[in-house]
């Protein structure tokens, strides 16, 4: 069945390299921890690549879509990513204070998340679970 006009049939979409994508992925790799697309593109025009924030966010898109970048909503519902550690899914336990983010097991999620589903007769189904709290080294300093 072919896609409807404006989806795609679910292949990958093959992107070309180009200088700019190639930019935008060494700053992923320069400066770690989640950042948001507009924090990425003042890291490029600091470097002096003149990379426009559009294509940041086109670049980042492609790479959270073929599994290079982990993605998560701040509090505030900001969309902010990292250079992805691991390919498997996952999900992260994150600092409101510091932004540090751990990637965590959560094998009781993926049991609930597909008990939920299949009891209200879904199939093909995704979640995204990220939580957040305080570390203990930001708990533990002083205010």
């Amino acid at each position: 069945m072919a896609a409807a006009p404006g989806e795609t049939s679910g292949a990958p979409v093959r992107q070309r390299s180009t200088w700019q994508r190639a930019a935008v992925v060494a700053a992923l790799d320069d400066v770690d921890g989640f950042r948001s697309a507009q924090q990425r593109h003042d890291v490029l025009k600091r470097r002096g690549d003149s990379v426009g924030l559009t294509t940041v966010y086109r670049a980042l898109q492609h790479l959270a879509e073929a599994g290079g970048v982990d993605v998560l909503r701040t509090g505030d519902g900001e969309a902010v990513c990292r250079r992805c550690s691991s390919g498997d899914h996952h999900r992260h336990l994150v600092c409101r204070s510091c932004g540090r983010a751990l990637e965590v097991d959560g094998p009781a999620v993926e049991k609930w998340a597909a008990a939920i589903a299949a009891t209200h007769g879904f199939v093909g189904f995704a979640h995204a679970v990220e939580v957040f709290g305080t570390c203990a080294g930001c708990a533990a300093a002083p205010v």
